[in-house]
């Protein structure tokens, strides 16, 4: 396409950040003012679809998802989410929240987890695969279409969860510990099958050998990643404690996550593979708290990013078939039954199972996650991404009404592993 015939088009569908360009707008790319209109739009409309939200005791995500819907190409088309620059913004967001998600994960933690929430996290990874390859063959998608829309399928959010929770008083009651020890191992396995996925799509191959060589290198590379970083971890916070220039342990703790996803990426895994075993390293060091800390406005700027870019990306009018419909919704039902049957896997405990399996309900940022990899890779195209998307956003909403419903009973204060 001409360069003339580039500034025409956004100047027809996307007026404001054609606006902000005076002179021929280079192809593909955005100029300083155009990307600084465009992280305004952004920013905005996350902070008042996030508000929003809160203020209807929903999360802040879907606000925000929803938010990018307005202001991307189904609304108002204030930006474009295809610029490279916006996309690789969203990646460094992806990163950084893996990297979060690591951090606050408890490693120590997770190897004292009760058989209640191993067997609750594993029924809720197997049957909402099942059921998302099943709906995505039944519709005619080809294998590698169809394994990782059920991959999607396999994410729970446990920020949502944990939120939900805190403010019915049962996070230390037996529904509040299965959910977020399953939770946590749901992100654990799910960054392990997200980078093999990834690596099916990239490598085009099916073939079982090629599949668990993925998988073994994945898991190997995270179980490296600790080991390796656990001993090089003293000589990491020795030299941590020489600096004395401003923000020594985020910017060193940044090296350190963006080393590690560089290294995962030239070995042949997922990027996110790295930064959260970076997460969880540095989990384990004294320093944990203080940087959860000064992390948390780094990944505030990036963040609205990934979430608004992904709801802008989202072309609601490749809803308007019947067969589109019917896959969003079919998605979305089974997404929902997937894990709530989960629930009764928390064997020999005396706890509202069905609860259980409403708190692994929610996908929020970890499903965007998969969603914004498989568009990346190509997997997700049109109606498909758009379906994925729609299953995110509508689980994000039901998951805590119908947590926060069944929770909202009689509490019985039992701890987890009362029989």
């Amino acid at each position: 396409m001409s360069t003339g015939a580039t500034q025409r088009s956004y100047a027809m569908f996307y007026p404001l950040i054609a606006a902000s360009a005076p002179g021929a707008l280079p192809e593909g790319l955005l100029s300083l003012g155009q990307l600084l209109a465009s992280l305004i739009v952004i920013y905005v409309a996350s902070k008042l679809g996030g508000e929003l939200a809160l203020r209807l005791r929903q999360p802040a995500v879907l606000g925000e998802l929803v938010a990018g819907l307005a202001v991307g190409i189904s609304g108002l088309k204030l930006i474009d989410p295809t610029q490279p620059v916006l996309l690789l913004l969203a990646q460094v967001g992806v990163t950084l929240l893996l990297f979060e998600i690591g951090l606050e994960s408890d490693l120590r933690g997770l190897l004292k987890l009760g058989p209640q929430a191993v067997a609750v996290a594993a029924v809720g990874m197997a049957v909402p695969f099942a059921l998302g390859y099943g709906v995505m063959k039944f519709a005619g998608a080809g294998e590698l279409l169809a394994i990782f829309v059920g991959a999607s399928s396999t994410a729970t959010s446990i920020g949502i969860s944990a939120k939900v929770l805190s403010d019915l008083g049962y996070l230390k009651r037996t529904e509040g510990q299965i959910i977020l020890g399953a939770a946590v191992l749901d992100d654990i396995l799910g960054v392990i099958i997200l980078s093999v996925v990834a690596g099916i799509a990239q490598g085009g191959s099916l073939e079982l050998g090629e599949v668990a060589r993925i998988v073994f290198s994945s898991l190997g590379f995270l179980v490296g990643a600790i080991v390796i970083g656990n001993r090089f971890m003293p000589v990491f916070l020795g030299i941590v404690r020489r600096l004395r220039t401003r923000g020594e342990l985020l910017t060193a703790s940044l090296v350190f996550a963006f080393a590690l996803a560089y290294l995962a990426e030239l070995l042949g895994s997922a990027a996110i593979i790295g930064a959260f075993a970076a997460g969880l390293v540095l989990a384990e060091t004294d320093k944990r708290h203080d940087l959860e800390a000064q992390l948390r406005p780094v990944t505030d700027f990036f963040l609205p990013i990934f979430f608004i870019t992904v709801g802008a990306g989202v072309n609601l009018a490749l809803l308007g078939n019947q067969q589109a419909l019917l896959l969003a919704g079919g998605l979305s039902v089974t997404a929902v039954l997937g894990k709530l049957v989960c629930g009764w896997a928390a064997f020999g405990v005396k706890a509202n199972k069905l609860a259980i399996g409403a708190g692994m309900v929610p996908r929020g940022e970890v499903g965007l996650v998969f969603a914004s990899v498989g568009l990346a890779s190509g997997v997700l195209t049109g109606v498909n991404h758009t379906a994925v998307v729609i299953m995110v956003i509508l689980t994000t909403f039901f998951g805590p009404l119908l947590l926060g419903l069944l929770l909202r009973r009689e509490p019985v204060a039992l701890t987890a592993g009362s029989s």
